[in-house]
């Protein structure tokens, strides 16, 4: 018995550092299961049994499988691809490329208005950008004072308790 106790042993600290092979945990778990474990030993007991209870269990309920589903949508949005592309290209399939002279005075004026509104909106970001950089460069200012602070805090520490002893 205490050879066969020496061999557990060795073989929990083998499992403990994930060395043991198949044949050796099939070993650890019958003489887990059994009744003859050493006391010190009990306490790895319930763990075995788990592992073999758990090795019983199985999941019998049916996982549904939606294949008509996604078929259906992958076919829904091809079409809808193609229903796009066919109204991009068709419009212009005979006429060539057009200038700004092309459209009317009004459409010509529709599109200075929006140019001129999305110009001043790239101004308007440009600047937020720029002001978010200078906030950032505020910050690591911010960070790099606080680490200084904290080393000075440290040193303060330490000065006292050299001064204590």
């Amino acid at each position: 018995m205490d050879m066969v106790l020496n061999n557990i042993e060795k073989l929990i600290e083998k499992y403990n550092n994930a060395e043991t092979t198949l044949k050796e945990e099939a070993q650890l778990k019958a003489y887990f299961l059994s009744d003859d474990v050493a006391a010190h030993l009990e306490h790895y007991k319930p763990m075995f049994q788990y592992f073999s209870e758990s090795k019983k269990e199985q999941y019998t309920k049916d996982v549904p499988l939606n294949t008509k589903k996604t078929k259906l949508y992958q076919w829904i949005s091809v079409a809808a691809v193609a229903v796009l592309m066919l109204g991009i290209f068709i419009p212009n399939w005979d006429r060539g490329p057009k200038t700004l002279a092309d459209y009317s005075p009004e459409e010509q004026e529709m599109y200075l208005e929006a140019k001129q509104a999305l110009a001043m909106l790239s101004s308007n970001l440009n600047d937020g950008v720029s002001s978010f950089k200078v906030m950032e460069l505020a910050s690591d200012s911010f960070s790099a004072g606080l680490e200084k602070a904290n080393h000075i805090t440290e040193f303060s520490k330490s000065t006292n308790k050299l001064l204590k002893n």
